[in-house]
């Protein structure tokens, strides 16, 4: 499959898509940090039932008596891609409970060159050269970031770390294969298999403080449903590698969410690495989209 060309608006518009979702996705940390009580389990099962309620409204709101032939249609790697995009969260909470989350956001900044050779072996799908030459740029800077706090030893949060990073990275080429089909659907199911992953973890002992349920369910229904939704529109255009390189956006904005709303100062290298990132993918943004218009404006 080949990457939407340069002049096509879809693809300006895929690019504002995944930035604001990354955007989105940066508050997360911001709330976890907000909580009160919730475990980590009891987050992902409020988190996926705010999902699961808010798309599946928008579904049914959209589809009304077609709704089952529409989950019909995503076919069965559809359902793989619900069943990993409802597994990752928790290979994600399993990460971060035995590791430190310098070594997490370090090893999920591999994520664009795990998608990237992933799309090249399944799809045949080429990268541009300035992803190509903006991504190791821009994991230089989460190195720079995480550098001084990464763990040695810690291998059973870095194996599931690991996990997250195939696990997304193998959801995102296989919405690059299903290019055309309407994988809403995706996001309802995936956040039904949360639900259910968390209720065994707990015993069904996910009940929690009005306090910490709003902000649970506001990450699902919000953040994560709309992110997630405006990411999948996003993947279906650009190539995976380019869909992942903006991501990592969101690892730069997270603690400075904290930094603004919390008053937690982070360290001198977080922010210059972060620098690096942001003038990385601004850089690249630039680059793509003068290209773009360049390519749209000739006869």
């Amino acid at each position: 499959m080949q990457p939407a060309q340069d002049g096509d608006g879809r693809y300006r518009f895929a690019i504002v898509l995944i930035m604001v979702s990354s955007v989105g996705f940066s508050l997360n940390g911001l709330i976890v940090r907000s909580l009160e009580e919730a475990t980590p389990w009891q987050m992902l099962f409020w988190r996926g039932f705010g999902v699961f309620l808010g798309q599946g409204m928008i579904l049914i709101w959209t589809y009304r008596a077609s709704l089952p032939s529409q989950f019909l249609r995503i076919g069965r790697w559809g359902i793989v891609a619900s069943v990993l995009n409802g597994c990752s969260p928790v290979a994600f909470f399993f990460a971060l409970t035995h590791t430190t989350v310098a070594n997490v956001v370090f090893l999920m900044s591999a994520m664009p060159f795990v998608s990237a050779i992933m799309a090249r072996v399944v799809l045949g799908e080429r990268i541009h050269k300035t992803t190509l030459c903006a991504i190791p740029i821009a994991v230089v800077g989460i190195a720079v970031m995480v550098g001084g706090s990464i763990l040695a030893g810690a291998w059973l949060g870095n194996l599931f770390a690991t996990l997250t990073v195939l696990n997304f990275s193998i959801f995102v080429v296989i919405l690059r294969y299903s290019r055309g089909r309407n994988m809403h659907p995706v996001l309802v199911i995936g956040g039904a298999v949360s639900m259910l992953f968390a209720s065994i973890v707990t015993g069904g002992a996910v009940m929690l403080a009005t306090h910490d349920l709003v902000l649970c369910f506001a990450l699902g229904f919000v953040i994560t449903g709309f992110g997630h939704w405006m990411f999948m529109k996003a993947a279906q255009i650009l190539p995976a590698g380019e869909v992942t390189f903006l991501m990592l956006v969101e690892f730069v904005l997270s603690p400075l969410w904290v930094w603004v709303f919390i008053g937690e100062v982070p360290r001198l290298t977080t922010l210059v690495g972060g620098g690096i990132v942001l003038a990385t993918v601004a850089g690249w943004a630039f680059y793509r989209l003068r290209a773009a218009n360049t390519n749209n404006s000739k006869p």
